[in-house]
């Protein structure tokens, strides 16, 4: 009814407008150009000549009526044309007034629904059902988002305060042991050698809590860029193992690598170095001691697969669905000595993503896979 309301107003003030304008043609036409316009018109649309009305000889003038038809149709264009341009204005005006207030109520009915906790139906019109709809899924999604940065917060400040407590342990062992060598200078040799050892394996437990605070630190503050270059995949996985040989023979583990030739993939040398050192360090920490860890790579035609496989316990699989997810880890005491703040697995998933792959883990019967996929795009195999 209103909108019915409305055509019939508006249908009104535009004849009303067409109205007005033929008023202001005519009066230009019949006050202001009165003797020019009757002078143009007699000169190009009347003509003169004798005529005999009656048995006698007058003048006459008659219309040019070829003449006056082309100046009607001319007019009548004209008139055409100023309506459309009047018409169209006011359409354009109209829709762009009708614009900005749907415009302006759907930020207010968007900004009554945000904040509302739940529901919020009534509050949108029928005809934006799309929008609340929209606005719904909107809303569940940052509710997620903010559920998972309050986890991960929540967990980054337990880790946070177990490195605090956990550091003042190896720090008062490393004081303690160094004060009795100060003390007793003449201690036996063999005592002095233990109470070194000692000492110095409180230091590489300090230096490693030190490590995991710079690795939170790192990962809030740094902003990842890659610099890509060619990368010689092989040589990268050869090298990581024998830098790995120390930690692997503590462990009494072994590498066994299988992989192609020459493998040059573009990527960020420095980040993938991480992502593969992150994942070996992982399979070392959690495998049974004295055995091997295998490490392979796999060449298809649209990407690269680099597998690393170990044996150790099965990981549950509701804890592989959390596994890369940032400070969490598979050992919540903090005594144990796998493990670290939680984030090599976090941040190697970043860095795959980033290169625009993937990262997977499956674990079953003892035996845990982790399968990193790059894309092959600058992918070249020599044989």
């Amino acid at each position: 009814m209103k909108s019915k309301g409305g055509a019939i107003l508006r249908l009104l003030l535009l004849c009303g407008c067409s109205i007005f304008i033929c008023d202001i043609i005519y009066y230009f036409v019949d006050h202001v150009c009165n003797g020019t316009f009757v002078d143009w018109f007699m000169a190009h649309y009347m003509y003169e000549h004798y005529d005999i009305y009656g048995g006698k000889e007058m003048f006459v003038r008659e219309p040019f009526w070829p003449r006056i038809k082309g100046l009607l149709t001319a007019a009548l264009f004209a008139a055409s044309v100023l309506l459309a341009v009047i018409v169209f204005t006011a359409s354009y005006f109209r829709a762009k007034a009708e614009r900005k207030k749907t415009v302006t109520e759907i930020s207010g009915e968007i900004q009554n629904y945000m904040r509302q906790n739940g529901g919020g139906q009534d509050i949108f019109k029928k005809e934006y059902a799309e929008v609340f709809a929209q606005m719904s899924e909107i809303r569940s999604m940052m509710q997620q988002h903010e559920q998972i940065l309050k986890e991960e917060a929540a967990r980054k400040n337990d880790m946070i305060t177990y490195l605090a407590h956990d550091l003042k342990t190896p720090l008062t062992s490393v004081l303690g042991y160094l004060s009795l060598l100060a003390e007793v200078p003449d201690m036996p040799a063999e005592q002095k050698a233990r109470y070194v050892n000692i000492a110095l394996d409180k230091a590489q437990r300090l230096e490693k809590l030190i490590n995991e605070f710079f690795d939170i630190t790192r990962y809030n503050l740094q902003q990842a860029e890659l610099e890509e270059e060619e990368i010689d995949l092989s040589y990268m996985l050869v090298q990581m193992t024998d830098e790995f040989y120390p930690l692997l023979n503590a462990h009494g583990n072994t590498v066994n690598l299988q992989t192609n030739e020459n493998i040059l993939i573009r990527g960020d040398p420095v980040k993938l170095a991480r992502v593969f050192n992150n994942i070996l360090k992982n399979a070392i920490a959690y495998s049974y001691r004295e055995t091997v860890i295998d490490v392979w790579t796999e060449c298809e035609e649209n990407e690269v697969r680099i597998c690393f496989r170990n044996r150790g316990k099965t990981i549950p699989a509701r804890k592989l669905d959390f596994i890369f997810k940032k400070f969490f880890r598979l050992d919540e005491a903090r005594t144990s000595d796998t493990g670290g703040a939680g984030l090599g697995l976090a941040i190697a998933k970043e860095i795959v993503s980033l290169h625009g792959g993937t990262i997977t883990a499956e674990s079953a019967e003892e035996l845990t896979t982790f399968c990193v996929s790059l894309p092959s795009g600058g992918l070249e195999k020599h044989e």
